[in-house]
């Protein structure tokens, strides 16, 4: 009787042991960028778009996805890399949606969206952006250095410039998310999932008890 609960006790803590990370998503870089995109988008969309629009919660619900899924892939890559590696899938459609809803409000009012060669966009890229409080220095300093240009576009000055700004954060978190994809991916082909831990585990468990 002992042993069979020490056989049981000992199945479980090799199960427990070969359970893969999981949680820790607040420490990805990727969880933090996508955070702030979903602050910044809900302030967005207070200030810009009109309130009986669908597109106000369609963006909300995007920014929303893109980040609670990478928290939900984490914490499921405990027993399912397929279900982790989806998941951060989900969040990368969800932030190009998002992406394109930013897109259509400055190209459906004329208002330019900043190319690569852009001189802001190589700003917004030098200045490492990672906080609400850099996000706001940013579009303040910018902001300022074009009051005195040009402009043929309807919209106010500062959502052109929230709006770019928005999209270049997006283009950074999916950069990311789409090497943590590839890093999973890496080590899914080299360890396995969890049900191939747990076959092992059982076949070692079988050949001991034959042995015993």
């Amino acid at each position: 009787m002992n042993n069979l609960k020490n056989g049981n006790k000992r199945e479980q803590t090799d199960t427990m042991e070969n359970l893969r990370p999981a949680g820790g998503y607040k420490n990805l870089k990727v969880y933090n960028l996508t955070t702030l995109i979903y602050d910044i988008t809900v302030r967005f969309v207070e200030l810009y778009i009109p309130a009986n629009s669908r597109t106000r919660d369609q963006m909300v619900q995007a920014a929303r996805s893109g980040r609670q899924n990478i928290a939900e892939g984490s914490v499921d890559a405990a027993t399912s890399a397929k279900l982790e590696i989806n998941l951060y899938n989900v969040a990368r459609g969800s932030l190009e949606e998002l992406k394109i809803d930013y897109q259509d409000y400055l190209r459906q009012h004329g208002a330019e969206i900043w190319q690569k060669d852009n001189p802001l966009t190589q700003k917004f890229i030098s200045s490492r952006i990672a906080s609400k409080k850099e996000f706001r220095e940013f579009v303040a300093s910018t902001e300022q250095s074009l009051q005195n240009t040009v402009c043929y576009s309807s919209l106010p000055l500062k959502s052109v410039i929230v709006a770019n700004s928005a999209i270049l954060l997006i283009n950074v978190a999916s950069f990311w998310l789409k090497k943590l994809i590839a890093q999973k991916l890496d080590n899914f082909i080299e360890e396995g999932g969890f049900t191939e831990r747990l076959y092992r585990i059982r076949s070692q468990k079988r050949k001991s008890d034959i042995s015993d």
